[in-house]
């Protein structure tokens, strides 16, 4: 059999075993739901995901039925992930629900079918408001920016769910940032939101899709976040700003002043995607161009808490449900045990404490431990699950009950979960007092004179003048043999040894590294040498002397940027002219030389005479000489 033969069914036989061990220690699926929005107002859209982890697909159901919402399903999504060779999939079913009327509903819990097994999604509840004239004004403003933004090659937005809040409480809120596909846009960086006064949550990987605004279709990615205020007040969010690089068709001009009248009014025109261009991106050359993007600002009202919190109140916001149970059930007195409390609900769980025993006395308790399970992108909703060590002091019948407080922005009031007491069987009871103390008080009742107790207690008094004689022989044994002769020593000696082996195999490692960066420098120091000989000779024709020309300018480049490792095949006009800092008369002469290379190199024919006259040759090479 040969070596191919053996390594394919190597390769075969562990691919396998993977996918079965995947398969085999493959967590059980599981069904969460959440709102982008609880309060929203009469016309507000508001998006429910119903995510189903552990999973491929699932049977959802297409339209939720309720009097007075619209629920229809918009799309899904799904996600693979490896850790450590165990794949794990979720599928993500995404619904708009759009309110109309106002009132207090409860989408009920949603039966979700995977496989064989039926799973049920929490109930929800979404408090519908009026819509006030505020809110008129501002879908008004949102449509206007909407309408402002179909006649951009990019707009931000941001949205954030509410408009009143709390101090403290979690606002989901969503950056929006649109590109027209046709100018290939393309975000530097991650977008930004001033918020002076708020802390944000991170913000997650974008979903893309693509949306129709104003009849024109853009690229949308939106960003989820969360928002949290400090302090109450009326507060200016954003403005959102990002930089983004998009694809513009070269245009030339008669006057090197000449600006378009508007950074979106890039041809002109009144409508920038009428040009050419965009109708026929290769028939004209087209350059990268940075573009700023900046959205509105967005208006919340942060009312301070109401001062009358319950003493254990730790700072929760939101809406919050509570499970306590303790292991083990039967236990010594002194022995530990476990209280595990699992907070379940919507809000700022990164500033929540664990619950309180409600009675204390007679337990000795640890500092808990917690851990968080979050079930949406931003973190505001989940389980966070707190286990504390409790250990009884005396007999107990049962661990007391747990109390949890929490403010909840919905009802405006604050409110105390009270777990019932866990019971329990304690054993044993608290130690006996010292039997030397107890003999005082019984020779005062009995008719034995104090002088016999004494005598009783005296045999088993230790002598404090003497030591002990060694009636037992020791554990170990003292050895007089040499050092060298036991075999720790030796052991230990190999720790430093392959201490020694690895760092001269990562100096070596280092040396090759450096020497292939070494080779590559030198080869493009012999090449940019070929090619300024070649540049001097009079017989090469247009199209081979400007592609040299430009390829002198790009090997220069890469050399002067030896410390960034560049590429010489992806560096373009305006790299090697901040490179070396050219001013901008030099960097119109080098734009020029790599439009004439390209205009040789791919159209095949060019508006000039056939042969380069020696006034351009020489532009041409001092223009190179001059790179340094």
């Amino acid at each position: 059999m040969s070596i191919y033969a053996r390594t394919f069914k190597t390769s075969f036989a562990l691919l396998v075993l993977i996918l079965t061990r995947s398969v085999a220690f493959a967590a059980p699926p599981s069904v969460t739901a959440v709102l982008s929005n609880s309060q929203p107002a009469v016309g507000q859209m508001v998006q429910l995901e119903i995510k189903v982890n552990g999973a491929n697909s699932a049977n959802v159901p297409e339209t939720i039925s309720i009097d007075g919402l619209e629920i229809h399903q918009t799309g899904t999504s799904r996600q693979f992930e490896m850790h450590n060779f165990d794949v794990s999939s979720s599928v993500t079913y995404n619904y708009t629900i759009l309110p109309l009327k106002a009132g207090h509903f409860k989408i009920p819990a949603q039966t979700v079918r995977v496989g064989n097994d039926s799973l049920h999604t929490p109930e929800l509840v979404l408090n519908v408001a009026q819509g006030s004239s505020s809110s008129g004004s501002s879908a008004g403003s949102a449509q206007s920016g909407q309408s402002t933004a179909a006649s951009k090659l990019a707009f931000a937005e941001l949205v954030v769910a509410k408009k009143d809040a709390y101090v403290g409480e979690m606002v989901p809120a969503e950056i929006r940032l649109g590109f027209d596909p046709r100018a290939h846009g393309r975000l530097q960086d991650e977008p930004e939101l001033s918020s002076q006064g708020f802390t944000t949550q991170k913000l997650q990987q974008p979903r893309e899709n693509l949306e129709t605004i104003g009849g024109r279709t853009y690229q949308v990615y939106t960003f989820k976040t969360a928002i949290a205020a400090a302090r109450p007040g009326k507060f200016e969010i954003g403005p959102v700003t990002a930089k983004a690089v998009v694809v513009l068709p070269r245009r030339p001009s008669t006057s090197p002043r000449t600006r378009p009248r508007s950074p979106f009014d890039l041809f002109n025109l009144d409508d920038p995607f009428s040009d050419p261009f965009f109708s026929d991106p290769f028939g004209s050359m087209g350059e990268r161009t940075e573009l700023p993007i900046r959205s509105e600002t967005a208006t919340l009202n942060v009312k301070p808490l109401p001062t009358n919190a319950p003493p254990n109140f730790s700072g929760a916001i939101g809406n919050f449900t509570m499970a306590v149970d303790a292991k083990p059930k039967t236990v010594q007195v002194g022995d530990p045990i476990t209280v595990t409390s699992t907070i379940n609900g919507r809000g700022n769980f990164d500033r929540m404490n664990g619950p309180a025993l409600e009675d204390e006395r007679g337990w000795h308790k640890y500092p808990p431990s917690s851990k968080f399970k979050q079930d949406d992108d931003v973190g505001i909703s989940g389980e966070k699950t707190f286990e504390m060590v409790l250990a009884p002091n005396e007999k107990k019948p049962a661990v007391p009950p747990l109390v949890f407080a929490y403010f909840d922005p919905i009802k405006e009031n604050y409110v105390t979960l009270r777990s019932d007491a866990v019971p329990i069987q304690v054993e044993g009871g608290a130690a006996p007092a010292p039997s030397v103390a107890a003999a005082p008080a019984t020779g005062a009742k009995s008719a034995t004179p104090p002088t016999s107790a004494a005598a009783a207690v005296a045999p088993t008094a230790k002598p404090q003048d003497i030591l002990y004689q060694l009636t037992e022989r020791p554990r170990a044994t003292e050895s007089f043999a040499p050092i060298y002769t036991l075999r720790f020593f030796w052991v230990a000696q190999v720790i430093p040894l392959l201490a020694l082996i690895g760092f001269v195999v990562w100096k070596i490692r280092r040396a090759k590294i450096n020497n292939r960066e070494a080779q590559r420098l030198a080869a493009l120091y012999h090449e940019a040498a070929e090619l300024m000989h070649k540049l001097r000779r009079n017989d090469a024709s247009p199209r081979e002397y400007y592609a040299e020309a430009s390829r002198v300018v790009r090997v220069k480049t890469a050399l002067a940027s030896a410390t960034r490792g560049i590429d010489p095949n992806i560096v373009d006009a305006e790299t090697a002219a901040d490179t070396f800092k050219l001013n901008s008369d030099e960097r119109d002469r080098l734009r020029r030389l790599f439009e004439q290379s390209d205009e040789w190199q791919y159209s095949g024919t060019h508006n000039g005479p056939g042969r380069i006259s020696p006034e351009s040759r020489r532009e041409v090479l001092e223009l190179i000489e001059n790179l340094k």
